[in-house]
């Protein structure tokens, strides 16, 4: 699998999109964006980017959620390259919903779907148990005070995810985090614990 952070402008209030890639660009990987954000620049990204020869360059496209930095580029996505669209709530454009644990394949591996509420109602994250990646979209997951508020949802999910082996997040804003994602998320666990029991 490869990871590519398409290039935005830094003019456009958007969020990170990422495409996955399969390692060898067989026909069987499925290329695929992660968020469409909306700056007009990735559409530049895309066209250049090492994406296999006789595929389409995104074939499926994953939303996070459905606010519109994530998604508002997807009608132009839709037109140049025709890809199945994939989101937690149904939405203009979008082909197939997905479910919590569901499992979809990206690039050449397989991402379970783990609902997140906190952000958003519709907010999903993706993780990949063999290289322990996780696609965060923009579920709060660096919580650094006990006092913010999260509902019951999200800590749920938050456990859930710090039983998994988590080595690299992807977020929907900022650079990715490569090293102690394991130790941060239980923190973000041990806080938003604290939180509900002081309140």
């Amino acid at each position: 699998m490869r990871i590519l952070r398409m290039e935005n402008s830094g003019r456009v209030y958007t969020s990170e999109v990422y495409l996955v890639l399969g390692s060898s660009n067989r026909l069987e990987d499925v290329n695929t964006l992660v968020d469409v954000g909306q700056d007009p620049v990735v559409l530049t990204s895309l066209r250049e980017a090492p994406t296999g020869v006789g595929k389409w360059a995104v074939e499926q496209v994953v939303l996070t959620h459905s606010h519109s930095d994530h998604c508002a580029l997807l009608a132009k996505i839709r037109e140049l390259y025709h890809p199945r669209v994939y989101a937690f709530a149904p939405g203009n454009g979008v082909d197939y919903l997905l479910r919590d644990a569901d499992c979809i394949r990206m690039g050449d591996e397989y991402f379970e779907v783990i609902h997140t509420p906190g952000h958003s109602s519709d907010s999903i994250c993706l993780y990949n148990k063999t290289r322990g990646i996780l696609f965060a979209g923009d579920a709060p997951l660096l919580v650094g005070s006990p006092e913010q508020t999260h509902e019951a949802g999200f800590l749920k999910a938050l456990e859930r995810l710090c039983a998994r082996d988590v080595r690299e997040i992807y977020f929907g804003h900022g650079l990715p985090m490569v090293v102690g994602c394991n130790e941060r998320l239980r923190e973000s666990l041990q806080m938003v614990t604290q939180g509900r029991m002081a309140g």
